[in-house]
């Protein structure tokens, strides 16, 4: 479990990217972390792997102190960031050098992933397309079969294929303790394979919601631009007019990641309420 509570950061005093910011994360789930650009989502995955320092609260790991970088933590821990290096060697020298820090590598599960992804186990990683080093690490990653697996714009640099893998291998990855934890501004390239959804708005967590919940509370429909709907948030779009209502029927509709966004950064006060935010806790 990764616990956030009270957290405070800033990069100088003026200016506080996060204040008494509180996160629970739990195994089981793959969260997306949604928010706009400069609305500090890299800066919230470093402090929740002690690679940024807050300047008040905490950031644990399974109880220990993110910052601390405990070996045993680390062993349980594998970040992807957004821009990525990979060194002049080859899969089989990189896992040679590398996979000894992670107790449950699995060597046959990462040359699988390599196959899926399509990516060439001879060939010297530096050599590789960005996209194709993107794979690589995602696949080395997965093998490492660590409790907490962190990932930082992982589909850019991917083409459409490869992102329909990554959503294909990554859910069929996930354990029940196991937690996923994916940071993106391409909502689309989540929309089948995230189950908990996170928006970090305004310096603090606005939703921390399974999408199962929130359908329960809200449906996402298209209706003719012409019709009037008492909607809780409308966006026009070329198929009509997309919309949020309550769910008051009971009846079931996909989420739509994005809509939901949209309206919650524009400051929807209604969906907020009714989605009884912010959540500090979940259970699993």
């Amino acid at each position: 479990m990764i616990q956030i509570n009270r957290l405070s950061f800033g990069y100088s005093r003026q200016s506080l990217l996060f204040e008494n910011l509180h996160l629970t994360l739990y195994p089981g789930h793959i969260y997306g972390l949604l928010g706009k650009n400069g609305a500090g989502k890299s800066t919230l995955l470093k402090n929740m792997i002690g690679l940024a320092f807050p300047k008040a609260g905490t950031c644990l790991i399974n109880g220990q102190a993110a910052a601390k970088r405990l070996p045993a933590v680390l062993a349980e821990l594998y970040f992807i960031p957004e821009e990525i290096y990979v060194p002049a060697l080859t899969a089989e020298q990189f896992l040679a050098r590398t996979a000894g820090f992670y107790p449950r590598f699995n060597a046959p599960e990462f040359y699988k992933y390599l196959q899926e992804f399509e990516v060439p186990t001879g060939a010297i990683l530096d050599k590789l397309s960005f996209g194709q080093q993107k794979k690589f690490m995602i696949a080395f990653g997965l093998a490492s079969n660590t409790r907490y697996f962190i990932m930082d714009e992982p589909t850019n640099g991917l083409d459409i294929p490869s992102k329909v893998q990554f959503r294909k291998i990554m859910a069929s990855a996930l354990t029940e303790d196991r937690c996923m934890i994916i940071s993106t501004h391409q909502v689309r390239d989540l929309d089948s394979l995230i189950d908990t959804v996170v928006i970090l708005h305004n310096r603090e967590i606005v939703v921390n919601q399974e999408l199962d919940k929130i359908a329960e509370q809200l449906t996402f429909t298209t209706v003719p631009v012409s019709q009037e709907t008492e909607a809780l948030y409308a966006e026009d779009s070329v198929r009509g007019k997309q919309v949020i209502l309550p769910n008051t029927a009971g009846h079931y509709s996909k989420v739509d990641m994005e809509l939901l966004f949209n309206a919650l950064i524009s400051g929807n006060q209604k969906i907020t309420k009714l989605l009884n935010q912010p959540v500090y806790a979940q259970s699993i």
